[in-house]
């Protein structure tokens, strides 16, 4: 899976559900597509030209205008509960999809620096929480020049030793979580060139574009294709309440491009079948346009692109009303899209997971899949 974040809040306007020539709309125009009678925004011309590998829906609306809020029931696919915490999209397909194999962790945050381990899976333990990488290899991951590799062998043979008699009177589940990190970091360092973009020649970093979306996206390509389960790329900032159409005109100038290549890349790999794409954002941006020329926050009546895997190629469901300002058809949220998101990477969503003999559901049950929209 990748998923594009948009953060701050994409205008839906500005991208997937243009309303030009109304009073809602701006001044951008709407252009055709590779599918015939869908036209997204002119805006991403290059985009448009991939349109029948993807699909939208237009017709969300989760009735939250709060950024954190937002960001965590379209990550989580649930809303805040006091009391409970419950794991990120990445984390729910690491553990459900299984591992990425040769010591690559299951679910990579793509962003500037190289951060530990984050607390984002919740229940689901702190093995599938996500890494953060940013285009080098991992901090701290290579072995110091003064220590030689049998001198390395031997010490974490000798700690290996140790920590089994230690287990086996004291073993839980925190001893378990560290031991299964500190192991999953030194298979990580056998892999640390998977994470080295300077290994990619300077004709994709040109194609990709060279700022640090298409470094980012780059990496996330190269993630996928060396058999990372969950890579998420974010592009901010969204949050245009001033200069809404100046900012996007540059922003998804940035998106277009780097977004459209890593699509066609996946196309020409073989990978489509196999890979979920996902752009989000937490909501989208207010019809009205206001006094500084700003949209603001919108969680009403709003879009999100997606493709691959199951998703049924060129498709749209659901519709906004003439100037975008309400659902016109098949109203869906957060819910109906993370389930979704996991029957269409092939997993039962309406399954659990045995967390310490308690069954957790893996999407909210309340919900169902938005069945219109899976192959």
């Amino acid at each position: 899976v990748c998923m594009f974040n948009m953060h701050g809040g994409l205008s839906q306007l500005e991208s997937w559900d243009p309303k030009p020539k109304t009073d809602t709309g701006g001044p951008f125009r709407a252009i055709p597509t590779s599918v015939p009678g869908t036209h997204i925004c002119e805006l991403l011309p290059l985009t448009a030209k991939q349109m029948h590998h993807l699909a939208l829906v237009r017709s969300i609306n989760t009735r939250e205008n709060d950024h954190g809020k937002g960001r965590y029931l379209m990550e989580k696919g649930r809303r805040q509960t006091p009391g409970s915490e419950f794991p990120h999209l990445g984390a729910v397909c690491a553990k459900a999809l299984g591992p990425a194999g040769d010591g690559l962790p299951g679910f990579v945050r793509v962003a500037d620096g190289n951060g530990g381990r984050s607390n984002d899976a919740a229940y689901l333990g702190p093995q599938f929480g996500s890494i953060t990488a940013g285009g080098a290899p991992p901090q701290n991951s290579s072995r110091p020049e003064g220590l030689s590799e049998a001198a390395d062998l031997a010490r974490n043979e000798f700690r290996q030793k140790a920590n089994e008699r230690f287990g086996q009177r004291r073993r839980t589940a925190e001893t378990q979580a560290y031991t299964y990190n500190y192991e999953q970091a030194q298979q990580l360092m056998r892999r640390r060139d998977v994470f080295d973009l300077s290994q990619e020649p300077d004709s994709e970093h040109d194609r990709y574009g060279r700022h640090d979306l298409g470094k980012h996206t780059l990496l996330a390509r190269r993630l996928l294709e060396s058999g990372v389960t969950f890579v998420q790329v974010s592009h901010s900032n969204y949050d245009t309440h001033n200069e809404n159409f100046n900012f996007h005109l540059e922003q998804l100038g940035e998106f277009d491009r780097s977004f459209s290549t890593f699509v066609a890349d996946i196309v020409d790999r073989g990978m489509l079948d196999s890979t979920l794409i996902v752009v989000m954002s937490e909501f989208g941006r207010t019809p009205r346009i206001n006094q500084y020329y700003g949209r603001d926050h919108w969680g009403t009546a709003w879009s999100v692109c997606l493709g691959g895997t199951k998703i049924h190629r060129g498709a749209v469901v659901g519709k906004t009303n003439e100037n975008g300002t309400a659902v016109a058809d098949r109203q869906v949220d957060h819910g109906h899209l993370f389930h979704t998101y996991l029957q269409a990477v092939g997993l039962d969503s309406k399954s659990t997971f045995n967390i310490g003999g308690r069954p957790l559901p893996m999407a909210d049950p309340a919900y169902d899949s938005i069945d219109e929209l899976l192959t």
